[in-house]
């Protein structure tokens, strides 16, 4: 598991994030034993650590669906006062709940504001540190590019973007001087000049970033530094583990032969649809009211069916009709199909609210259970789209290789969009997914889209 979750979250984050939680259940802890009898604490640990333990889940929870463990451009210490108090007060509602259900979980109110209190305070430090780090990229490990084209221009991008990522770029080598920004990085013509700037005892990782590898590769420098103890790194493959993304205009066939993944077994997919069908039978059963509800509402607003079938390419692109409650008028599409867009005139007032808080996709977990979809995976696309987008973007058609989704990597990480460049940078993540698709993953993906939606992201 630990090799699992560190393929998505780098190790600092993790330690962060499990810091950040000892902190809160440990000031629980301590204030139970300062404010409680000890022969009562004796008998109860567990009840109090329990307690603790409730605490400390919630508050995390809340922390996260705030988005303050999105540290890739941390705020300021106020902004994340006051985003942490948002978050808190979130977090006291839902114990309230938790309380009134489970009243031998309440912690007294001495206890708990007294806790509340240093929490804050131990948190805001605990933070304010870290961001510290971040900015001046301590522990950061040091890397070089080989490369000055466009492959070393969007990985020093990535990198300069995410304050969190863990890396920083020593310098870039190359015979010519690279053709984007690079305030701070210096640029040198060979490996070997590296250790004339006095910095090749600090490379751990070299990046290879050549667009055209023909007859530019260092082989004698890069073979001296592998054997010397240097990780060695293709950039398309370093890209895709910094970002989570493939750089698909960039990678080539026998990358994608030869590179690790796109082997799931059959536990796994045995496992994967187990899980959608107790996740589609769940979900149906607890959304019935609210499927009712939906029906009659749309059909006061508009006449038309409730439902509405639309063909999209499927597994192995075979097609099959998607059910969604219906959002535009019954004529939306009487002129043919088209992209969605922002504010489409077509979409009904109903339709509009459903879409926002993703009720419209319900129906298709009747999808998941006739076996057409999956929980999580690419979004299916309809075929007069998919002929267009096989003709004009690479490795399109590799999407077909897994059941589409309901929802997906793609949908959790880009923002919503309908366009032909969209579909090239949901095909990114798309193609991450499927190279690296676990049960781990999808269960991550469902925990994110549960964020999406109760924050309104992405939806049009």
């Amino acid at each position: 598991m630990p090799t699992i979750l560190h393929k998505y979250y780098p190790i600092r984050k993790i330690l962060f994030f499990l810091g950040e939680g000892i902190l809160i259940f440990a000031t629980y802890c301590l204030c139970n034993l300062l404010f409680t009898p000890w022969e009562i604490v004796y008998f109860d640990y567990a009840l109090h650590a329990l307690r603790s333990g409730m605490v400390t889940l919630v508050f995390q929870a809340s922390l996260y669906f705030f988005d303050l463990y999105d540290l890739r451009k941390p705020g300021t210490t106020t902004d994340t006062f006051i985003s942490m108090m948002q978050s808190f007060g979130v977090g006291c509602i839902i114990l309230g709940l938790f309380y009134f259900a489970f009243p031998p979980l309440i912690i007294s109110t001495k206890i708990f504001w007294s806790s509340y209190i240093i929490t804050c305070g131990f948190l805001l430090v605990w933070r304010s540190l870290y961001y510290l780090i971040l900015e001046r990229k301590l522990f950061s490990r040091e890397i070089a590019i080989i490369g000055t084209g466009e492959t070393a221009a969007k990985l020093y991008k990535e990198i300069s973007a995410d304050s969190e990522c863990g890396y920083s770029i020593l310098a870039f080598a190359g015979p010519q001087k690279p053709s984007f920004d690079h305030p701070g990085v210096p640029h040198v013509p060979t490996l070997q000049a590296l250790a004339e700037l006095g910095l090749a005892h600090r490379v751990e990782r070299i990046v290879i970033a050549l667009d055209d590898r023909r007859g530019n590769m260092p082989i004698a420098d890069l073979l001296s530094a592998k054997v010397q103890g240097t990780i060695i790194e293709d950039g398309i493959s370093f890209h895709e583990t910094l970002t989570g993304k493939i750089l698909v205009e960039k990678v080539n066939p026998a990358w994608l032969i030869f590179s690790e993944g796109f082997d799931s077994g059959r536990m796994t997919l045995f496992i994967k649809r187990t899980l959608d069908l107790f996740l589609a039978l769940s979900g149906l059963l607890l959304s019935l009211p609210l499927t009712v509800i939906t029906a009659i509402l749309i059909k006061l607003e508009s006449p038309g069916p409730v439902f509405y079938l639309q063909e999209r390419v499927g597994e192995k692109e075979r097609p099959f009709n998607v059910i969604k409650f219906r959002s535009m008028r019954n004529d939306a599409e009487k002129d043919g199909a088209v992209w969605a867009s922002k504010n489409d005139a077509r979409v009904t007032r109903v339709g509009n609210f459903i879409r926002k808080v993703r009720i419209d996709e319900i129906p298709q977990m009747w999808n998941v259970l006739k076996g057409d979809m999956s929980f999580v995976g690419p979004r299916p696309e309809r075929p007069v789209f998919v002929q267009a987008l096989v003709e004009s973007i690479p490795y399109y058609s590799l999407r077909h290789a897994v059941k589409p989704g309901i929802t997906g990597w793609a949908q959790v990480c880009y923002p919503y969009g309908a366009s032909e460049e969209d579909s090239l940078r949901k095909l990114e993540y798309d193609l991450y997914y499927i190279k690296n698709q676990s049960i781990f993953m999808d269960l991550l993906i469902i925990f994110r889209t549960v964020k999406t939606v109760l924050f309104q992201k992405g939806s049009r």
